[in-house]
């Protein structure tokens, strides 16, 4: 079949993430070219749909997924999977960033890579974070900096802090990570960012806090997730944030619960990220710290929590929406994502009012209609 080069989505509910009402929105090619009412137009290889009212948001952007798979902490049997295409599509994911977990001994950062682009080619954006839970974590290139520079797919560098699994880095570490990685940034023309795996150990979110004391590197070279995961890290996140800092909620049952905390404790909300940990292990550990069972991570959590948020009236679909796209694309400067304007790329989710996905567009390229997956193009 031929594929869509033009596509105009007419009477859509459009979220852009802010609320712009009802629109149609044209896509040519890979770009959104128009967001604008009663569009008539006039070409080529044109499809156009009637969405009769459906709700439009920007694609989620998914910045913490280990889709080549994670886990081992019970040893080889509990590791997980590489992911399907097919779960990223049935979540509203149409961008996404894949990092190491625990095991920076076992799997390999190349493996990962080459599964950034199997995805890339299949339809997704994709990028991925190097290092791992360990300070040094393995690298592709040597170093963390020359992995950044020279790799396109490279926008920063993992590590763990505050858990029983990580190195338990010092101060003096942690700053010559997040100066290597800011360097490497700059030079690359990214944004270069540690990706903080953050546990429950009283130290929460001060080492990160001295780390940076008396230089002039900002907070949000840092972006801590699983922020909350306990209690206590959730009112050191919010303090974090409102000390200009950027947080990242691992999407959940609880979701809506920390975002109203967000609120009520006067964190912005454009310096709040959602995320799903997806494919990643969900570790079960007794009280003498054995792991006794492991779960996955479901992608899907981020839409589930962006549903629960919007339907407890927690906060407006515009911030629901900016948290899942438009903020994790500007925190780690991912071009053309997280907006739908003009020059944008044609990532979006069409939802019906009870925000269930119905509709998938990654870089104009249709992936599900009507509920049904296409990951061709074009319709069956």
């Amino acid at each position: 079949m031929d594929k869509i080069t033009a596509l105009l989505l007419k009477n859509a509910d459009v979220y852009a993430p802010e609320h712009l009402g009802y629109k149609d929105i044209l896509v040519v090619g890979s770009k959104i070219v128009a967001v604008e009412e009663a569009q008539d137009v006039k070409l080529p290889n044109l499809t156009t749909l009637d969405l009769e009212g459906a709700i439009v948001g920007p694609g989620i952007v998914d910045h913490h997924n280990h889709f080549n798979g994670a886990g081992g902490e019970g040893g080889c049997n509990f590791r997980t999977p590489p992911a399907q295409l097919s779960t990223f599509i049935k979540a509203g994911i149409t961008s996404t960033v894949g990092l190491l977990g625990t095991d920076g001994y076992g799997r390999s950062l190349v493996e990962l890579l080459q599964k950034a682009k199997a995805l890339e080619i299949e339809g997704l954006s994709t990028w991925i974070y190097t290092g791992s839970y360990q300070i040094p974590g393995p690298t592709i290139t040597g170093t963390v900096g020359k992995d950044i520079m020279l790799l396109d797919k490279v926008i920063g560098c993992k590590m763990a802090l505050s858990d029983h699994r990580s190195a338990h880095p010092n101060i003096d570490m942690i700053r010559a990570l997040v100066s290597e990685v800011r360097v490497a940034g700059m030079l690359a023309g990214k944004r270069g960012v540690v990706c903080v795996h953050m546990g429950t150990e009283t130290d929460g979110l001060n080492l990160l806090r001295e780390a940076v004391k008396a230089t002039q590197i900002p907070l949000t070279h840092f972006m801590p997730t699983h922020v909350s995961r306990s209690d206590a890290l959730l009112t050191d996140a919010i303090a974090w944030v409102k000390e200009g800092g950027v947080a990242d909620i691992t999407a959940n049952k609880n979701t809506p619960a920390a975002v109203d905390k967000f609120i009520t404790g006067g964190a912005n909300l454009e310096n709040l990220c959602f995320s799903s940990d997806g494919n990643g292990s969900m570790p079960k550990f007794n009280a003498a710290g054995e792991c006794i069972g492991v779960g996955v991570g479901d992608p899907s959590t981020i839409l589930q929590a962006i549903k629960a948020c919007a339907q407890a009236k927690i906060a407006e679909l515009d911030k629901l929406f900016a948290c899942a796209s438009t903020n994790p694309a500007k925190w780690l400067f991912l071009p053309g994502k997280g907006k739908l304007e003009a020059g944008y790329d044609g990532d979006l989710m069409i939802l019906d009012k009870e925000l269930n996905l119905t509709g998938l567009l990654a870089k104009g390229r249709i992936m599900l209609h009507a509920g049904k997956l296409l990951a061709k193009g074009t319709f069956e």
